[in-house]
């Protein structure tokens, strides 16, 4: 185990969006941490950035990667995954420990990742997909780390455990909604406020690079099907599935903790039924559930913050688990 004593010098690139102020915010009050750079995107003009005060009073400068790399040991990405694919391996050469926030390294398969992230050429062999409550063991020694999406995250922890158990099976139906910042900063028609106030839509159907990315970690087919929520931030997913003849509650019950009675970051909330709200600005991940015995349906609520446990949360647990370090440090 780390100590405190054994301060880690970290850089964000991307430090200007949503999820690098998230991921400032929560550097900023670790004690194993030394924020050493905070850098945007590729070409970016400097500028101070308001919500960063405190946090890192200088200039945000465009991303250089011979200065950043010069000055830290640990550098999280939160750069679109067009240069998150460009920036990482320059990083690895270097010997530097990355942590992806991008969806640029997530999937295996390389048809798959030609079609959803292009820019993407070229899968380093050291790659560990960042969901810390699955993958603890092989984030020890990780030098990148693709760090999990944000429906993904939610998707996975419920169902995996279950699959594993095989206590469930097809068809798997989610349905998942998210605040708008799950967009990114960057302005559309979609996210401008007279569009999405007081409305809800559904989006990307059969067609959610996210889809592809829970059906390779859980190893089954879904259906998926995202929606736009006319609030700032957080996910709630409904996910409907079929168990298999005589599995009971008790059953679901014992395959989940089973999987997290030893994750402090996922609550299991059973028929109390979990909202958004439980969890905003939180790393946690609520997961509750009903079972119609007689029907054999079951129905699961699980909720995060996007930007937290779905994003910038996420990334700092996996750094925890990478360095040694208690893994809720920084995160409660």
């Amino acid at each position: 185990m780390n100590s405190y004593t054994d301060t880690v010098r970290v850089g964000v690139a991307g430090a200007t969006g949503y999820t690098g102020v998230e991921l400032l915010r929560l550097l900023g009050r670790h004690p194993g941490v030394r924020i050493a750079a905070a850098m945007g995107s590729p070409g970016a003009a400097p500028r101070h950035v308001p919500s960063l005060k405190s946090l890192w009073d200088e200039p945000v400068e465009g991303l250089d990667i011979e200065a950043l790399a010069g000055s830290t040991d640990a550098i999280f990405l939160a750069l679109p995954e067009h240069a998150a694919a460009e920036v990482a391996p320059a990083l690895l050469a270097r010997g530097k420990r990355v942590f992806d926030l991008s969806g640029a390294f997530r999937l295996r398969d390389a048809a798959l990742r030609h079609r959803w992230y292009p820019k993407t050429l070229d899968q380093p062999a050291s790659v560990v997909y960042g969901l810390t409550e699955r993958n603890r063991d092989l984030l020890r020694d990780s030098t990148l780390v693709a760090c999990a999406g944000c429906y993904p995250t939610a998707a996975i922890l419920a169902l995996q455990p279950l699959l594993q158990a095989g206590l469930v099976g097809q068809p798997i139906i989610i349905d998942a909604k998210s605040g708008v910042s799950g967009a990114g900063k960057t302005p559309t028609e979609r996210t401008h406020f007279s569009e999405c106030h007081g409305s809800l839509s559904a989006y990307g159907v059969f067609n959610h690079r996210h889809a592809a990315e829970i059906e390779q970690e859980l190893g089954v087919p879904v259906t998926f099907v995202p929606h736009l929520l006319p609030i700032d931030r957080g996910i709630l997913e409904t996910i409907y599935a079929t168990v298999q003849p005589d599995v009971d509650e008790a059953a679901i019950a014992a395959a989940l903790h089973a999987a997290y009675d030893d994750s402090p970051f996922v609550r299991l909330t059973a028929g109390e039924l979990p909202e958004i709200k439980h969890v905003a600005h939180t790393n946690f991940c609520d997961i509750g559930w009903k079972l119609n015995a007689a029907t054999r349906q079951l129905v699961l609520v699980v909720c995060i913050d996007n930007l937290v446990k779905g994003a910038a949360g996420q990334a700092v647990q996996n750094f925890n688990v990478a360095f040694g370090f208690d893994e809720r440090l920084g995160l409660n």
